[in-house]
């Protein structure tokens, strides 16, 4: 973890937004925009948040250890940590990594100043049975127990109360992330909770698999932060939200490990258990083990795109995609400053990319008659069979085009899809410009 990603911002170390002589540029090769000068993106950046490029703000080094709170472990507590023969850590930066989640707040804490409670150790399970071997150490010795998975939360539940005085452990999940079972014939697999979402859907596409659960946070997100925070996915239209596609879950707590007694993916009487667990946000106990549907990879995936006049004809667009149960993987609607943005994010073109840019934008605002200050875009995301994936592109641009919207192709549906991994390392990038405006956008 510390090795990949900052400990004071959102993703990885070698992905970030650089000012080089005046101009934006994004480090690093994992996102499309990587490597590239960003001079429009540069320009949005002055002109809407009203920033300042060539005055950034300094931002405070990674503390030292001399300079985070000392734990507060009895010497007892402490032995009953070292007899759980797991692996643990109270250094004062892996404390302090698990201290927090991804809001804004948080991370202007981080660059600026310090959180009033931090957890006094971090505990390594590898297993079910280290679980219920830590939480049954707990209960017993009076020591608070906060699980911690990829650490994206934005609901403040990873965050240690200011005035707990009793031990605080931070129960890391990221070595439980194995897929402990596939079950072909019945789309059904089992995976440890710590198992972080691309880590999943790789391991799955070489077995000509998918979930198809795309939460903002996929790239970090673990199995069982999606559970504890009832996620929903950018695909759900055609995979669900986390609660369509679990089947069983496993949650070591104070009293007991709790499980349905059958592993079956819908049960007549109630209450549902999985729908106590899905939620809780860690506050009921450890989510150790889940059983997910899967399904076979889809034959084809394809973006696309409408740009619409303004934003009523693309919602009028969208309530019509809805009646007639038509919805694609992914359907999304930008408003105009959204677009705006999307569109600020693209590289500079070349010579013949200049020409055809002013062709496009001469048939929008010349013969279309749209008003760039209004005009909004709805992106698309297609999966399935081939002859299905065909039907619905059809289908959704002949509504599309009975309110006034036009095609805009599969390049501004990929980058309005793939700009959702990008926001969060623009809200940190631009922390370090002390502007009030920016300040309240993000």
């Amino acid at each position: 973890m510390e090795e990949l990603l900052k400990w004071n911002g959102w993703g990885y170390k070698d992905s970030r937004f650089l000012v080089k002589d005046g101009i934006i540029h994004f480090s690093g090769s994992r996102y499309p925009i990587g490597e590239l000068s960003l001079p429009y993106f540069t320009q949005w950046v002055e002109d809407v948040l009203g920033v300042d490029l060539s005055k950034p703000h300094t931002s405070k080094d990674q503390p030292v250890e001399e300079e985070c709170p000392y734990p507060l472990i009895s010497n007892d507590n402490y032995k009953q940590i070292v007899h759980l023969n797991v692996p643990f850590s109270t250094k004062g930066i892996d404390r302090l990594m698990r201290a927090h989640g991804h809001t804004v707040y948080d991370i202007y804490t981080l660059k600026e100043s310090f959180f009033d409670r931090i957890p006094d150790v971090v505990l390594w399970p590898s297993c079910h049975g280290d679980v219920v071997k830590i939480v049954d150490a707990a209960d017993k010795n009076n020591m608070v127990v906060i699980p911690f998975g990829g650490g994206t939360s934005v609901t403040g539940a990873v965050e240690c109360p200011k005035d707990e005085m009793r031990t605080i452990i931070s129960l890391d999940t990221s070595q439980m992330n194995k897929i402990l079972w596939v079950d072909r014939e019945n789309l059904v697999i089992c995976c440890e909770s710590g198992i972080i979402g691309q880590d999943l859907e790789r391991e799955l596409h070489t077995m000509g698999f998918t979930v198809g659960h795309e939460p903002d946070s996929y790239e970090f997100s673990s199995l069982g932060g999606w559970v504890a925070t009832r996620a929903s996915g950018m695909k759900k239209n055609t995979y669900g939200n986390i609660e369509d596609l679990l089947v069983h879950v496993k949650m070591v707590t104070p009293k007991g490990v709790l499980e349905k007694n059958c592993q079956v993916p819908r049960m007549s009487c109630g209450p549902d258990f999985n729908h106590i667990v899905l939620g809780s946000e860690g506050c009921l106990g450890v989510i150790t083990e889940v059983i997910l549907k899967i399904r076979p990879l889809p034959k084809m995936k394809k973006y696309g795109s409408v740009v619409f006049p303004d934003f009523e004809s693309g919602v009028r667009c969208m309530r019509e995609v809805a009646k007639q149960r038509c919805q694609p993987a992914s359907i999304r609607l930008m408003d105009n400053a959204q677009f705006k943005f999307g569109q600020s994010l693209r590289p500079v073109p070349g010579y013949f990319g200049l020409i055809f840019d002013g062709l496009k934008k001469l048939y929008i605002k010349k013969i279309k008659g749209f008003n760039f200050d209004s005009i909004c875009v709805m992106t698309l995301l297609f999966e399935g069979d081939v002859k299905d994936v065909q039907m619905q592109e059809k289908k959704i641009y002949e509504i599309g085009s009975k309110f006034g919207g036009i095609p805009a192709g599969q390049t501004n549906g990929e980058r309005g899809y793939m700009l959702t991994f990008v926001i969060a390392y623009i809200r940190v990038g631009f922390l370090i410009f002390r502007n009030p405006r920016f300040m309240i956008c993000i």
